[in-house]
């Protein structure tokens, strides 16, 4: 797995980027779990049928994959009138408590693990880190606040917020410019071989690291390194960083 030879001269590591969804955070083992704990309290708590609370529950998770937010709709109204429109109509007008609830459980479900806390803090001490997240503005964000994200990171982009999305090569070129180092001294993590890690190759960054959402997907030639959680980063990196955190570098969000 671990290749410190591969970067050559490219060992001076300055930067890494993140992505976040099932990368940072289990966005979709976390969702389906959070789901599943919604769809006891529906039998449990309001009475539903089994197969009712199993339909109503799944084709909401469903719903919201598809479409995790509407800015038409306040934040915290989305989810609730997609609830709405998932619960048997005798049964709607608790969609707005089970909205609340089903976003406290979520977010409990997201949490960053004490291993990843500890591998983004340990990291910090040694390298800029990044945050290249797709998705809509409002709905990253929540995760990125809700989950006191951001004082792990130097810089932030959200797609939403910017005219590109990865994979295109510009949204990696501009956390590079807001950090001020070369592509060449970065590296990219993520779960997606289309838009991480076609992205960072795109961008002609430093190495690609890829962590395949499940086990048995199979394996590419396109990422540098593969690993099996993100925890496991430091066996991919080099032995030594050569380019330390500078110190008046500044907490940036795009």
């Amino acid at each position: 797995m671990a290749n410190n030879s591969y970067y050559g001269e490219n060992s001076d590591v300055a930067a890494i980027f993140f992505d976040l969804d099932n990368t940072l955070i289990q966005t979709r083992k976390g969702d389906t779990r959070a789901c599943n704990k919604i769809i006891e309290i529906l039998q449990q708590e309001y009475g539903l049928p089994q197969d009712a609370a199993v339909e109503s529950g799944t084709n909401f998770l469903r719903a919201f994959r598809a479409r995790p937010d509407d800015d038409t709709y306040a934040l915290d109204e989305w989810p609730a009138h997609l609830w709405r429109n998932c619960l048997p109509k005798n049964y709607r007008h608790i969609a707005k408590n089970i909205s609340t609830q089903w976003v406290k459980l979520r977010f409990q479900c997201l949490a960053l693990t004490h291993e990843v806390i500890h591998l983004l803090e340990t990291l910090r001490e040694d390298y800029l880190l990044g945050l290249i997240t797709n998705g809509p503005s409002r709905a990253q964000w929540q995760k990125i606040h809700l989950l006191g994200l951001r004082k792990y990171f130097d810089c932030v982009l959200v797609s939403g917020d910017l005219p590109w999305e990865k994979p295109d090569q510009h949204i990696f070129l501009e956390a590079c410019k807001l950090l001020k180092v070369e592509p060449r001294v970065c590296i990219m993590v993520g779960d997606k071989l289309e838009t991480d890690i076609k992205g960072g190759k795109e961008a002609e960054l430093g190495g690609t690291v890829w962590i395949p959402l499940q086990k048995d997907m199979e394996s590419s030639d396109l990422p540098d390194f593969t690993i099996d959680k993100v925890t496991e980063l430091p066996e991919v990196l080099p032995n030594s960083p050569k380019l330390k955190r500078s110190e008046h570098t500044s907490n940036i969000t795009y």
